[in-house]
Order: structure tokens, then C-alpha cells, then sequence
């Protein structure tokens, strides 16, 4: 099993909630996060002096999916979201080694 740990534009999460529903993708946790990579930040001007905003507001996706179905979800998370200029995200993928549904005790992919 792996973990897919997508951080998108705010703007992209109903169109990767409901690619990945299409998919039958059952289960994702989204956080509202901040953070800076290549964008840095962005300048606004308020009352005449100009600002910097440092960390943008971004969006993280978590999901945990078998292994066979990693490439195919990277590709959907990507085609949705791509817009082709900075700021567009990143996904990472992580080893998962076991999941446990605590309301049956189920474990494996059989808790997915």
C-alpha cells in the first residue's frame, strides 16, 4: 500500500474530489495548509504600502491506495490540477506498511 500526499490550489479541490470519486478512490483527508516552493510568496499593496504574503494557502489531499493503482492516481491528480505555471503542487508517495479500520479491526487492504 502507499500513501499519495498531493498539496494543490484551493481552487482544485472539488475537481480532484470528484476525479478521484470517479475512480473509486473511498476515502481522503483533506487539511487547509500554507507553505512557498518556486511562487515565494506573492506582493499586494494595502493603503498604499506594499506587503509580502510569504506562505500561500494551499490544500493537502492524503489517500491511501493499493499499490497497483499509485501510477493511475498520480496521473488523475495531475491531469486535473496541472495549469502549467508556478504554484501547481506537489505529490508525494510514501510506503505505507499497515491500516487498521478501528470499527472492525479489519487490517491490510481489506481496511482501504
Amino acid at each position: 500500500m502507499k500513501k499519495i500526499e498531493a498539496i494543490i490550489r484551493p481552487t482544485k479541490l472539488d475537481d480532484v474530489k470528484e476525479a478521484l470519486n470517479q475512480f473509486g478512490v473511498r476515502g481522503l483527508t483533506v487539511t487547509q495548509v500554507a507553505g512557498c516552493g518556486l511562487q515565494k510568496g506573492k506582493k499586494g499593496f494595502y493603503r498604499g504600502s506594499e506587503y509580502t504574503i510569504d506562505l500561500l494557502p494551499k490544500i493537502k489531499i492524503e489517500v491511501i491506495v493499493q499499490d497497483h493503482v499509485v501510477e493511475n492516481i498520480v496521473k488523475i491528480i495531475t491531469d486535473v490540477v496541472r495549469t502549467g505555471e508556478i504554484g501547481d503542487g506537489k505529490i508525494f508517495i510514501y510506503p505505507v506498511d499497515d491500516v487498521v479500520r478501528i470499527r472492525t479491526g479489519e487490517t491490510g487492504e481489506e481496511a482501504l
